[in-house]
């Protein structure tokens, strides 16, 4: 059996784990979502959501009886809309949907956003709008705390009438079909891990399997997880601007509440604050306050807290955004209390597709300012008597100089995929579906951008660790000495050459992991967040 190589999806950020979530009709909040794809939460639906389902699901029992016509109950889909289905087929008709939709190509989708997704598909069922029987969030809830995750492809969403193939491919493990990741990482076909599981497949009712892939889960599943990691990201990254100040013998004057006071930007107000913090009592800070010749620091040091702040507010705007989803019903059609039924585009992604763009763009500012800080380190020209590239015997000795090749490369990645996918849109369906948000490749985008912005600023703290090593035998400040302790406990400070990447994914795990970010935090108390 085929095993999964996602690397172990803990850490990104602290998650709860070993609780209890109930799916009801308030939905759901981001950190469940976060604790379900990442932890061991266990998850059951709640007494009133699952009235409210098998209420949603008699209406729906009741249009069958009677034919009438009601799109994706006892019609075709999309173009086909006008094709009656006569009753007696209603059912073979969800299953069919969900066998045609399951297109999916490409690498598999990582475990942690698979659980999200169908986390989420059930979190949307539970409040009882979409004509779906109670069992279907039974069976998606027992898969989860099961830790059978079905196996989902990149490719096959548009974002517009939802992530259709992603979550037909986990519709399709629910009747048995297709393939799952196991709890321990086997892949095998889903009839099988059902079996050993003690689950029966689901036989599909009318409307089911529309219900089952009409949703912005996958969008919202990744949208989430971003969230999550950037709040830990950010304050990392004002942590290694400040030891990049100190590095280069920088001044935390620009930093001071009665300059930012001036311009009211809350983030930007928030990251000055940390960097005061982080720099408090720096005996480096210090040296140089009286005599230092310079006027001002260059724009990658002084101007951290606008670019740091500007992305600590997109991150609460795109929180915003994500709340407000986490608690919608988001299918076509609607089954509403009064026995209506009523299509509408509550399925289209844009409102998330451009929240997450905007964060990929906030993501690429911070990887970019961060690289020219660490260049800024490296070039004898500029560092304040720093040694080529931080190595002691330049010349024998490359130091840093290929590990900024690697920040510089993977910043390069990250202004490429700031490139919006929202205004993208191709018409599909015959024209019937003829504006797509394309949101799902832009939560892909932001994915890869937040994790290449966790290794742009591994590489710098490794250097900025470096240059404040090579400050002794003047003292840090209490915040990144903490830092730079935390990190010889893995990696040693500036001497020859040796292979670097090791150290440089070291850097990575201890960003992933909190042990950066815990260190400095039980040294000065917590970090700020939007």
């Amino acid at each position: 059996m085929e095993r999964s190589t996602e690397p172990t999806p803990t850490g990104r950020g602290v998650t709860t784990r070993g609780t209890t979530v109930e799916l009801g009709r308030e939905g759901a909040t981001l950190a469940e979502v976060v604790a379900v794809a990442r932890g061991e939460t266990t998850v059951y639906l709640g007494a009133s959501a699952r009235a409210a389902m098998q209420a949603s699901a008699a209406l729906v029992d009741g249009f069958v009886a009677i034919g009438a016509p009601v799109y994706g109950v006892n019609t075709g889909f999309g173009a086909l809309a006008e094709t009656t289905i006569p009753a007696h087929r209603t059912a073979e008709l969800q299953v069919a949907l969900v066998r045609s939709h399951a297109t999916g190509m490409g690498d598999p989708v990582e475990v942690e956003v698979v659980r999200a997704m169908l986390f989420l598909r059930a979190r949307s069922l539970a409040l009882g709008f979409s004509g779906a029987r109670a069992e279907l969030v039974d069976r998606q809830v027992a898969m989860l705390n099961a830790g059978l995750t079905p196996v989902v492809y990149e490719h096959g969403s548009l974002g517009a009438s939802g992530d259709l193939a992603p979550l037909s491919h986990c519709a399709l493990a629910l009747i048995g079909e297709g393939e799952v990741w196991d709890a321990d990482g086997a892949r095998q076909p889903t009839s099988a891990a059902l079996a050993q599981a003690g689950l029966v497949p689901l036989t599909l009712r009318a409307k089911e399997g529309l219900a089952l892939i009409n949703g912005t889960d996958g969008i919202l599943g990744m949208l989430c997880l971003a969230l999550h990691d950037l709040e830990v990201l950010l304050r990392v990254a004002d942590l290694t601007a400040a030891m990049s100040v100190e590095g280069l013998l920088g001044t935390d004057r620009a930093f001071s509440a009665e300059l930012q006071a001036l311009r009211p930007q809350i983030g930007q107000a928030v990251s000055a604050r940390n960097l005061t913090r982080i720099l408090a009592d720096s005996q480096i800070v210090a040296s140089h306050r009286e005599g230092d010749q310079r006027v001002q620091d260059a724009y990658s040091l002084r101007c951290s807290p606008q670019v740091h702040g500007a992305a600590l507010d997109t991150a609460a705007h795109g929180r915003t955004i994500a709340e407000r989803e986490l608690r919608a019903a988001i299918d076509n059609p609607m089954v509403l209390p009064d026995g209506r039924v009523e299509s509408c585009g509550n399925f289209h992604g844009a409102p998330l597709a451009m929240v997450c763009d905007f964060l990929a763009i906030a993501v690429s500012g911070v990887s970019a300012i961060a690289e020219r800080r660490t260049d800024r380190m490296l070039d004898v020209a500029r560092s304040q008597g720093l040694p080529p590239f931080l190595a002691p015997d330049a010349g024998v000795n490359s130091g840093m100089m290929i590990a900024h090749y690697t920040q510089v490369a993977i910043t390069l990645e990250n202004q490429r995929l700031a490139v919006p996918a929202s205004v993208q849109s191709m018409p599909t369906s015959a024209m019937q579906e003829d504006h797509v948000s394309n949101g799902w490749a832009a939560a892909r985008k932001l994915r890869r951008a937040v994790d290449n912005l966790r290794r742009v600023l591994a590489v710098e703290l490794v250097c900025a660790a470096a240059a404040i090593d090579l400050r002794a035998p003047l003292s840090p400040a209490a915040g990144t000495a903490a830092a730079v302790h935390a990190l010889r406990g893995s990696i040693a400070g500036p001497g020859v050459d040796r292979w670097l990447s090791p150290d440089l994914r070291a850097a990575e795990r201890m960003l992933t992991d909190g042990t950066i970010v815990d260190a400095v935090e039980a040294a000065i108390g917590p970090l700020e967040v939007l």
